[in-house]
């Protein structure tokens, strides 16, 4: 058995199409895509991913995808270019020796960062499906086992025009047995404060955490951050500029809410300088970029400093949120999956059956073989863009 080709699917989905905007309706617009101050990154106006089919001579498939929300052709010419040639002809259940192969390849040109890990991630992905197709076992099988069948999850973001309308949809969700949520703040401590104890009020049991999307300054995350302890927060995730190790250090020092970073990191090199220097205490890869070998090697290295693991998921489609979903199952220590509802109904939509999260927030992990998911291939070529 050997690959024999490997097709990249960049894709678009307009707000119309995918009745929903990740960047939703406070975003406005930047030289062709979206900005949400004070939040820093681009947005789509839509919604963007890398789709990446691999096949081999016998007709085996395997889906992977990058998290690629902005620009998905960037990482598609990656793959295209420089991550074909080094995979085509090899056996694809050699998974660890090709993801090897393919992050020495780019060495000296930040081969473990940017697009070109989140081309890497995408072909790593379909490759474990592959693998998994080939062996009829799953990838939390084939990484060992699960050790749940249903996940804990929390609700990832809660829209409004007000903290009046936004308690009012946390208060659905509660009555639907929902018990963790995740504000997206970060626009200044008071009013950051005041949406969090409008979301508290909702119900005392609520485990309530705040992501700040990199917007603070150190002496404004520690204020922030001692009224949270005040509030026994979740956790604070994101709250400094993520090149400032140093700085979620002295903030992981000086408050006892955990700190969570993760998403902008892609390697468990750049995760085992945090956690050696006591800089995250929740660790949230995203396997959209970091892929599912390396995910499984950050989880084991956030085990190894009783650190815990809470997979990021944001803007990807059903193929990562279902890679992320198997290696949060294979994680000793999850602390909970990442998702959001807005987002689910068009990470399903590539899909032939959608990925299930019960009303209370739990995460089915997929059964069947691989991924445990089937790719609508004539959905993916509809949206295609070219």
């Amino acid at each position: 058995m050997r690959i024999a080709r490997v097709q990249t699917f960049p894709l678009f989905l307009s707000k119309e199409d995918a009745d929903n905007s990740y960047a939703g309706e406070s975003a406005v617009e930047h030289r062709g895509y979206m900005v949400k101050p004070p939040w820093r990154s681009l947005y789509s106006p839509g919604y963007e991913t890398l789709i990446v089919k691999v096949e081999t001579d016998d007709g085996v498939v395997g889906w992977g995808e990058a998290l690629a929300p902005v620009a998905p052709e960037v990482a598609a010419a990656i793959v295209d270019r420089l991550l074909t040639p080094l995979i085509v002809g090899e056996d694809p259940r050699s998974v660890r020796t090709l993801w090897h192969r393919m992050s020495e390849s780019m060495r000296e040109r930040g081969h473990l960062t940017g697009h070109q890990a989140d081309a890497m991630a995408a072909v790593d992905i379909a490759l474990w499906d592959l693998w998994g197709h080939t062996t009829g076992l799953s990838v939390s099988e084939l990484a060992g086992g699960r050790y749940a069948e249903v996940l804990p999850a929390y609700v990832s973001g809660i829209r409004g025009a007000d903290d009046a309308e936004r308690a009012e949809r946390a208060a659905e969700l509660v009555e639907a047995g929902v018990r963790r949520i995740k504000l997206h703040l970060g626009t200044d401590v008071a009013t950051d404060l005041a949406t969090f104890d409008a979301i508290a009020a909702v119900h005392p049991d609520l485990d309530l955490a705040l992501d700040a999307h990199w917007t603070y300054r150190l002496g404004q995350a520690k204020t922030l951050g001692r009224e949270l302890d005040e509030r026994r927060a979740w956790f604070f995730e994101a709250p400094l500029a993520p090149e400032d190790v140093g700085g979620h250090h002295d903030l992981a020092a000086a408050i006892d809410t955990p700190v969570a970073v993760g998403e902008a990191m892609r390697s468990r090199f750049e995760f085992a300088d945090w956690l050696a220097r006591r800089a995250v205490s929740v660790t949230q890869p995203d396997i959209g970029r970091t892929g599912i070998t390396e995910g499984l090697a950050i989880a084991a290295l956030a085990d190894a400093f009783h650190a815990q693991v809470a997979p990021h998921h944001s803007a990807a489609f059903g193929i990562a949120m279902a890679a992320g979903v198997h290696v949060a199952a294979s994680s000793p220590s999850l602390l909970a999956f990442e998702y959001q509802p807005l987002t689910l109904p068009v990470a399903n939509r590539i899909l032939t059956t959608p990925l299930e999260v019960r009303p209370d927030g739990g995460f089915v992990v997929p059964s069947g073989p691989g991924l445990g998911v089937t790719v609508d291939e004539a959905v993916v070529r509809e949206f295609v863009r070219g």
